[in-house]
């Protein structure tokens, strides 16, 4: 055959551009297109000769072979696979988005698809030469073709492409790269295995380059005539759970995840169905800085058939699970055309579901069998667990019962279920308090009735406990509710007796209310006694359903404006600095007093602390 010159099928200078130019986010990206095109043909060849052994001819050893020649600008990306006919490579590299693979997968039946174990789905990645190189040139021979009946197809891109006739002794394919004066970083031993290290690691074949020593006498590096593999060609989440080792377990972690530490646990599993995969993820033993950063997805690799896709992929794993590391290995997925971005489908819908329960079910586990292991656990990730609660309704229940808090009756490692199991009987409500610090909580004055009548209540001191819990409602029936919204009412713990002496005491001190809410218009919506304290002279609590002075602080100290609302004032009428408010000459400053002291006592900071001060001094030197 002379040499023909074929107009491309396809819009192609525009198409070559956008590949080139849009389609990858960075240009390393040309080297794992090209060995996954690679890997594809070896795979072809080993499932066509399963029929036609002769196909292997005398080389039974597939392998794929990076080379370079610096004084000639070229890189050479060589497999021994299947190759390509004169009429295939005008077919297959004449066509963008013509892809031989899936032209091949199309031709096989059901059960032959699941043995083909091929990649290559999107007829661009080829092109993806272009982003280095000037010029690209593929020798080729079809596996059974004579010597003779090889060819030589070859491109600057544009309108056009040349075929001819060449003798290629050896099956397989050559894509020669002629690379561009400015990609010269390519035509490095060091810089092409740390492409190869990070996206073809895995591929299941050996990936040869030459070696590389250095020439003492030369003062430089030399590239020797002798070959090595250069890629692991042995994915672990690749092999059976029994043949895989702790150690090697632990080993894959620290080398995915750069952590000196072995991870706290991990769960490695092949889902089949409808969807197939493979996970293999870990939990780490210590929080990164960068945690509280949602900006900063979680670290989970994605591959399609061992072939390095992305990190960070954020589709496959709900955010609040952004600690997590590993693997997600899939037979297919809808990546877009550059196989860089996810696209949404049911598969990456099934993915992300069956991971965010399989990394649950390894939680569970722990929680439940290793008691010491999730307390540390909680430590370090609890608190963005939290954040779980009100983003994925689909697991709340689960992860209530995965929530850790600690109480007036232990200082952390309190579950919902160890609470609901100490409940007094009578007792109907499942009580918290929300509170800036663990001391701050245990000293709220909001407590009193609760620790004399032997109640447990949780003390909730994490940023996003107030946002949790406006999406959590209950637990196991039981209503969650705050000790410090509402008036407080134990139901039927608290007897008629102690109900008809707050009655009375409200009755007899109703005329000193009004007197309170007259002298704090402008500080509290209202004032009343109440039975919620003992020791205290005076609280602050907010209604049923409004946001809790703790929150309000938040968003203020985050910037954020917070909706004007005056808390209500609830007093003591057996305190003896309640008992004073007879005093009418200084009944306004003790008025104020009583708030001021609430106020403080929730951890909240006084708008004029200078007229607190001198309220103060009046009533000490008088």
């Amino acid at each position: 055959m002379s040499k023909q010159t074929h107009s491309f099928q396809a819009e192609v200078q525009q198409i070559l551009h956008l590949v080139t130019h849009s389609l990858y986010s960075n240009k390393e990206i040309f080297l794992r297109e090209l060995v996954s095109n690679a890997s594809d043909a070896c795979d072809k060849l080993r499932f066509e000769a399963l029929d036609a052994a002769a196909l292997y001819e005398d080389q039974p050893n597939l392998d794929i072979r990076i080379f370079f020649d610096a004084d000639a600008k070229t890189l050479t990306i060589r497999d021994n696979g299947i190759g390509m006919s004169a009429d295939e490579a005008v077919a297959h590299l004449g066509t963008i988005a013509k892809s031989g693979t899936r032209e091949f997968m199309s031709r096989l039946s059901g059960d032959q698809k699941k043995d083909a174990n091929l990649i290559g789905q999107f007829g661009v990645g080829f092109y993806s030469g272009f982003i280095v190189a000037e010029r690209m040139t593929v020798e080729t021979r079809r596996a059974g073709l004579s010597a003779d009946q090889g060819v030589r197809w070859s491109s600057a891109g544009t309108g056009d492409f040349e075929v001819e006739a060449v003798t290629k002794p050896a099956r397989g394919t050559d894509v020669i790269l002629h690379l561009r004066d400015d990609e010269a970083e390519f035509l490095s031993t060091w810089k092409l295995k740390s492409i190869v290290s990070k996206y073809s690691d895995h591929i299941s074949l050996p990936i040869l380059m030459k070696k590389e020593e250095w020439d003492a006498e030369a003062k430089k590096q030399v590239v020797k005539d002798e070959w090595e593999t250069v890629n692991k060609a042995a994915a672990v989440w690749t092999r059976s759970k029994s043949d895989v080792t702790d150690a090697e377990y632990q080993d894959f972690y620290k080398q995915i995840s750069y952590d000196s530490e072995a991870p706290l646990a991990y769960t490695h599993n092949r889902v089949e169905g409808r969807t197939e995969y493979t996970q293999l993820l870990y939990v780490p033993a210590k929080a990164p800085f960068d945690l509280w950063n949602r900006d900063k997805r979680g670290g989970v690799k994605l591959y399609v058939k061992r072939v390095f896709i992305m990190d960070d992929a954020e589709a496959l794993m709900p955010v609040y699970l952004r600690f997590v590391k590993g693997v997600i290995d899939s037979a297919d997925l809808p990546l877009n055309v550059s196989r860089e971005l996810l696209q949404e489908s049911r598969d990456v819908k099934a993915i992300r579901e069956g991971s965010t329960k399989r990394v649950l079910s390894m939680l569970e586990d722990v929680a439940e069998n290793q008691k010491d292991k999730y307390a540390e656990f909680w430590k370090q990730f609890g608190a963005v667990l939290k954040e779980g609660v009100g983003e994925d309704f689909a697991n709340q229940e689960r992860l209530a019962k995965l929530l850790r808090f600690a109480s007036t009756q232990a200082d952390e490692g309190v579950s919902f279920a160890d609470y609901v199991g100490r409940m007094k009987e009578g007792q109907e409500a499942v009580y918290y308090i929300t509170a800036e610090t663990l001391a701050a909580a245990k000293g709220s004055p909001q407590l009193e009735v609760f620790r004399k009548k032997g109640l447990e209540v949780l003390l909730l001191t994490d940023r996003v406990d107030e946002w949790m819990l406006s999406h959590l409602y209950e637990f196991d029936g039981k209503p969650l509710q705050s000790v410090a919204k509402g008036a407080v009412d134990l139901g039927k713990l608290q007897d008629e007796a102690e109900k008809k002496q707050a009655e009375e005491a409200a009755e007899a001190f109703k005329p000193v209310l009004e007197k309170l809410q007259a002298a704090l218009k402008d500080r509290a919506k209202d004032v009343r006694t109440t039975t919620r304290l003992v020791d205290s002279p005076a609280c602050l609590v907010v209604e049923d359903g409004a946001m809790s002075a703790h929150l309000a602080r938040m968003l203020k100290q985050a910037g954020q404006s917070a909706p004007a609302a005056q808390p209500i004032l609830e007093v003591n009428p057996a305190h003896a600095l309640v008992k004073r408010l007879d005093d009418a000459a200084r009944f306004d400053d003790l008025a104020h007093l009583l708030f001021d002291q609430a106020v403080l006592a929730e951890g909240g900071q006084l708008e004029d602390p200078a007229a607190h001060v001198q309220r103060m001094t009046r009533l000490l030197t008088a």
